[in-house]
């Protein structure tokens, strides 16, 4: 009689900070691919948008076929990860998909810094295939390694979340930072070049994790909960929905971004109504969903009534889910717009240095908490998985390096103030056919035009001197070139003139160089635009152990209540925007006009707290009110409602120009007010119904 030894390669059970010392592994993996994610979407709408000719210029989209493009992209993010997640169950394993997914997404931020348009299309596709490996199967690899430990749980995803929100913080702060002072280019590498190391460093940490995650040998053991559900089996006309549906949203998110950007069509201008009535794309997507909405009740609907009510309660938080993705991813189009053209980021003397100050802080103390974390998982895995470790200080020490260089770059900034010249001109009155005058005031109204070196002077010209300023980190003397940018100066060296000069030529424009003279020297810098978008992750961090406690006490509201409390709080973000913004007249350019960067701060503490009520209630309440055989499927639907909101925000924040235009800015602002809030007190007063479908479940 002989015996077989079976050896099983079991995960390390080591700890840091009281959980596994692989959960750490995940919190960098995740904090990498976050950064990326983030940095890059924080630059994409900026990107698109900036001027062609300039010290640092863009492709000068409009900001409809900006978003577009924007919003198709983010659309898909939530649905490749359904078809990602399936592979990595049946076929892939957990941390093959890991590093499939990873690895995409890394040649995708490399095509990105390559700057050309195949190049950004290219880069875009890898992006979104690549998140569709690996956002589904991180949580599910903490869950294996804490399969034997439920009670730590909670606390393990807690932690994995606040990897998420640093990731988020860095890339937006640095990858933005880069951007918008170096260039673009920088950007979209430095993305690239964590997501690399955050994969290699993975990889290299397998060891930790034993059995987890490798290639599934057999299929998981029927759960009693499904052992005993009747089965609800798929009927010919699901069958025929199903693809019919899902290939009527795919072609719509696909031709919005073509029909606008490259007018190739592929689905008819012109169905059933006239295309100036409403265009042939929407009319089939309303089709669309209305086939889907079909297919999804007809199938709840033939399950018993428990499971049927519960399955409705769900949908119904599903459909509001839209909503609030709607307003609150204006944060990657119209925000980051509006703290460009319309935000004061420029701040002098005193202020200066408060700021720096305070951004010092804000920006050493997170990365100090996370470098010592990576201290105590070098103490307790440095001998099983050294190099690993040692990928991870080498991206620690490129990070520190990089912060260390932009603040001390920000304390050491200067504004130099210079003098150029204008032509003032009377502006008439179409009504009078005289020269306006300000109402308010009662003074007689000018119109300016900067004298550029292109400028052909009259002698009848009215010339005026003012004052312009730009924000450099040298000692400039004598009189200086400069470019004119959003409103915002740029110096320019001789060689960087010339360059512009031959970009005029060649776009057959006339050239917007302006000589300054008398320079005067003060401390000042100018804030980037997407320092703004760090304020989600930094309030998030900052009050999330409050919000987490209510959600313990007896004052713990039901989920439908929470939900409607964020949607409302995340609404008066935007209608403090909205205050914030009236005094910026109708069609007001770029620039010309610019609010204190306090209405972008409240606004965004504003929909951080809607984001702490909402959070608790999207995913948990799949686990809770769907039945396990369907869980896949209603993952499925809340990603996609995720999907929806996504697109639609990215409409919505593509319209901000052509609103502010027609009627103003602050307009806009109260638009997307209303979507919010009105779909917050419509969940609350709906909130009885809905716990009497939800049977029981809290």
């Amino acid at each position: 009689m002989s015996t077989e030894t079976v050896s099983f390669d079991a995960p390390d059970e080591s700890n840091v900070l009281g959980h596994r010392s692989g959960l750490f592994v995940l919190f960098f993996t995740e904090m990498w691919e976050r950064f990326s994610f983030y940095g890059m979407r924080v630059l994409l709408i900026n990107f698109l948008t900036m001027a062609l000719v300039g010290v640092n210029p863009g492709w000068e989209w409009t900001q409809e076929n900006a978003a577009a493009l924007f919003g198709t992209y983010a659309g898909l993010l939530y649905l490749t990860p359904i078809v990602g997640g399936i592979i990595a169950d049946k076929i892939t394993g957990y941390r093959w998909a890991v590093i499939i997914g990873a690895g995409l997404m890394t040649l995708g931020h490399a095509c990105m810094a390559l700057d050309t348009e195949l190049s950004l299309y290219g880069g875009l596709a890898l992006l979104v295939i690549g998140t569709g490996f690996f956002k589904p199967t991180m949580t599910s690899i903490i869950s294996e390694l804490y399969k034997k430990m439920p009670e730590k749980k909670d606390g393990a995803y807690t932690i994995y979340y606040m990897g998420v929100n640093a990731g988020a913080f860095f890339g937006m702060m640095l990858c933005g930072y880069l951007a918008e002072k170096i260039g673009w280019s920088w950007g979209f590498g430095l993305a690239g070049i964590f997501m690399f190391l955050g994969t290699i460093q993975f990889w290299l940490s397998k060891p930790l994790f034993g059995h987890i995650g490798d290639i599934p040998k057999n299929l998981p053991p029927v759960e009693e909960e499904q052992k005993n559900y009747k089965a609800n089996e798929f009927t010919l006309i699901d069958k025929i929905l199903i693809p019919v549906t899902a290939l009527i949203g795919l072609l719509y998110i696909f031709n919005d971004p073509l029909s606008k950007i490259k007018d190739i069509n592929i689905l008819p201008k012109e169905f059933i109504f006239d295309a100036n009535t409403i265009s042939g794309p929407i009319v089939i997507v309303c089709i669309g969903l209305l086939l889907f909405l079909y297919l999804v009740f007809s199938r709840i609907f033939r399950y018993e009534r428990i499971v049927r009510d519960r399955m409705i309660a769900f949908v119904i938080l599903a459909f509001f889910t839209v909503f609030f993705w709607m307003a609150f991813e204006q944060g990657a189009t119209s925000l980051v717009l509006f703290a460009r053209d319309f935000t004061d980021r420029t701040l002098d003397g005193t202020a200066a240095t408060i700021f720096n100050i305070i951004n010092t802080f804000l920006t050493v103390g997170p990365l100090l908490i996370v470098s010592w974390v990576l201290y105590l998982l070098y103490k307790k895995t440095h001998v099983k998985i050294l190099s690993s470790n040692i990928i991870l200080m080498l991206s620690f020490v490129i990070m520190w390096g990089i912060v260390g260089w932009m603040l001390n770059r920000e304390f050491n900034s200067k504004k130099y103030e210079f003098t150029y010249r204008m032509i003032q001109t009377e502006q008439i009155d179409e009504k009078t056919g005289e020269q306006a005058v300000n109402e308010k005031t009662g003074k007689l109204v000018y119109n300016y035009e900067t004298i550029t070196e292109a400028s052909l002077l009259l002698s009848k010209d009215v010339i005026i001197d003012t004052i312009g300023s730009f924000i450099e980190y040298k000692e400039i003397t004598g009189d200086v070139l400069v470019h004119e940018e959003q409103s915002s100066f740029k110096l320019l060296t001789e060689g960087k003139a010339n360059e512009l000069r031959g970009k005029y030529i060649e776009l057959d424009r006339r050239s917007q160089i302006i000589k300054g003279t008398n320079l005067t020297l003060s401390k000042g810098i100018e804030i980037t635009t997407s320092w703004f978008s760090i304020l989600n992750s930094f309030f998030i961090i900052a009050f999330a152990s409050l919000f987490s406690k209510w959600w313990e006490s007896k004052y713990n509201p039901s989920g439908a209540i929470k939900f409607g409390l964020g949607l409302i709080v995340m609404g008066a973000g935007y209608a403090i925007l909205a205050f914030g913004t009236a005094d910026i007249p109708q069609g007001a350019e770029p620039g010309s006009v610019r609010v204190g960067m306090i209405w972008l701060i409240l606004a965004y503490l504003f929909h951080t707290l809607g984001e702490l009520c909402s959070s608790p209630v999207g995913l948990s309440f799949v686990s809770k009110l769907v039945p396990a055989r369907m869980i896949g499927l209603m993952f499925g639907m809340w990603y996609l409602a995720i999907a929806i909101g996504n697109k639609l925000a990215a409409t919505m924040g593509g319209m901000s120009e052509e609103i502010a235009n027609e009627y103003s800015m602050s307009t806009f602002f109260w638009i997307v007010t209303a979507f919010p809030v009105i779909s917050g007190v419509v969940i609350i007063l709906l909130n009885p119904m809905i716990k009497r479908l939800m049977h029981g479940v809290k």
